[in-house]
């Protein structure tokens, strides 16, 4: 097992991954999901990627996968407890995001117009 410098670490290396953060937003938001529904709300991920990422999150004790044995197939994800505090965690990230939306939205518009990565154009 790998050691960790500081939580921080053990918590970015659970929730690494462009759409780990999404899933246990979204799984949190509306108790039990079905895979279609993330797919839904999770726009741009492949099917490949939200599969793999939520087999993750469930090997790492976060995301629980119900499947109900029926045809057609039924299948949903819901938080662990520990999946809970994660996403808990994740509130604050969510509030910075919603308050500054419109500030990070120009600073990201404004990074597109840069002519080399890291560098600002020249005029």
């Amino acid at each position: 097992m790998p050691g960790f410098t500081c939580g921080l670490d053990a918590t970015l290396r659970v929730v690494s991954g462009k759409w780990k953060p999404l899933i246990l937003y979204f799984v949190a938001q509306d108790g039990p999901t079905r895979y279609g529904e993330l797919r839904r709300a999770i726009r741009d991920v492949s099917d490949k990627v939200l599969i793999q990422q939520l087999k993750e999150l469930e090997a790492d004790g976060l995301v629980k996968r119900t499947d109900y044995k029926e045809v057609p197939p039924r299948v949903d994800y819901s938080l662990t407890p520990l999946g809970h505090s994660l996403a808990q965690a994740l509130v604050p990230l969510c509030t910075w995001g919603t308050e500054h939306m419109a500030e990070v939205s120009r600073v990201f518009a404004e990074r597109e117009g840069w002519t080399r990565p890291g560098r600002r154009p020249t005029v």
